[in-house]
């Protein structure tokens, strides 16, 4: 149970990715106090967390009604995370999450008052996003009976709990990091987690051939 639940915390945090969350949140709630920051921290991982609950509760039986196999989904879904995997490689998804910030920090400026950015860009798409979601489904996926599940919701938890505190702490963090720091950081999860989705896609190939 241990192996689980460190390979499904490695798994979402590398997607979830707490440490470039924290940067974007922090140029964010720029103009914000910090009882303002921290409350929104708090409701956007509250709001990810019920998110990624519901689809890891009830996504194997959406995927029934849309009468998509499982098998589908993992191969779909590694290929979905080896993009993520490649952008956060190059770079590319932190460039899109500082233009998805950068849109809200000029809706910032015709507005005087302090905008609430813990639904949008934090809850969704930044947190519970399409590869976090994908992920939490995939590891549903795999996990055989009640205990696995609660490890993997327990791995999850763990996860949103350091976001939180990523948040909390983002331009502490920020300035004890560094740009330099952590681009390499986000590299090196970058090519963790293109082995994790080649996994995924070779345990979905190894299911299709083995039912054929």
């Amino acid at each position: 149970m241990v192996e689980l639940f460190l390979s499904a915390f490695i798994t979402l945090f590398v997607v979830i990715d707490p440490p470039g969350c924290a940067p974007i949140y922090a140029g964010l709630v720029s103009s914000a106090t910090a009882r303002q920051a921290n409350a929104m921290a708090v409701r956007a991982c509250l709001i990810a967390g019920a998110i990624l609950i519901v689809f890891a509760l009830f996504g194997e039986n959406l995927l029934g009604a849309l009468h998509i196999e499982l098998n589908s989904f993992r191969l779909a879904g590694g290929i979905m995370l080896f993009l993520i995997a490649l952008d956060m490689v190059f770079e590319k998804r932190t460039q899109r999450r500082e233009e998805r910030a950068e849109k809200v920090r000029a809706q910032h400026a015709q507005t005087p008052e302090v905008e609430d950015v813990s639904v949008f860009p934090m809850a969704m798409p930044m947190i519970a996003g399409p590869g976090s979601i994908a992920t939490i489904m995939l590891l549903m996926g795999r996990a055989e009976g009640t205990e696995q599940t609660l490890v993997i919701l327990a791995a999850m938890v763990a996860v949103l709990v350091l976001t939180l505190l990523a948040l909390v702490a983002a331009k502490p963090l920020m300035k004890l990091l560094g740009a330099q720091v952590e681009a390499v950081i986000t590299r090196l999860l970058g090519v963790l987690l293109a082995a994790l989705a080649a996994q995924y896609v070779i345990d979905g190939l190894k299911a299709v051939l083995t039912a054929a």
